[in-house]
């Protein structure tokens, strides 16, 4: 019997539809979840900004981009997927955002990233899977240690928010270190 990838108990990761578009839009017009969310600077987007982002994970040989998605109900609760993807030298940087309130805190995150490690590690064959991480992104730190990933370095003073700066933290997993624990 086949597993079943990329379904996990309470969720799945799936493919985004253009009706996730709106919602998408709402998260990323919530400043909150866009400084926890990327280094660029927190500026909303709109639908049609949504729409290009979508199409340019798309058409891009090097992107997956996930909808996470509850197992019960199908609604999305967030995205996930890996970014500048290397594939001569089998390594992928890795992003997941949770951008629906609710299903905040209940170890969804947890559950997509180790959704996108199965995949990345065993079906799509990478040899590192990384990360970068604001340093006072203190939950989505313990979300990637606690699956694993192991700090290997700081890029000092990188961002600057609210008249403050901050370092981006690097994390990494190999494979091997993957294997050890699954």
């Amino acid at each position: 019997m086949m597993r079943n990838l990329l379904v996990g108990k309470n969720i799945k990761l799936d493919s985004v539809n253009a009706s996730d578009i709106d919602i998408m839009s709402q998260w990323f017009n919530d400043v909150e979840y866009l400084r926890y969310y990327d280094m660029v600077p927190a500026i909303p987007k709109s639908q049609k900004d949504m729409q290009k982002l979508l199409e340019y994970y798309d058409s891009s040989e090097d992107k997956y981009i996930f909808a996470i998605r509850m197992l019960d109900s199908n609604k999305i609760i967030g995205v996930a997927g890996f970014d500048e993807i290397l594939w001569t030298n089998g390594v992928a940087t890795t992003f997941i955002g949770i951008g629906d309130n609710e299903a905040k805190g209940k170890g969804l995150g947890k559950e997509a990233m180790e959704l996108l490690l199965d995949f990345g590690f065993n079906e799509l064959n990478f040899h590192r899977i990384q990360l970068n991480v604001i340093s006072y992104n203190k939950v989505a730190i313990g979300l990637y240690e606690s699956v694993g990933f192991k700090k290997e370095g700081i890029y000092r003073e990188f961002i600057y928010r609210d008249g403050k700066r901050y370092d981006l933290l690097l994390y990494g997993m190999l494979r091997k270190e993957y294997a050890k624990q699954s």
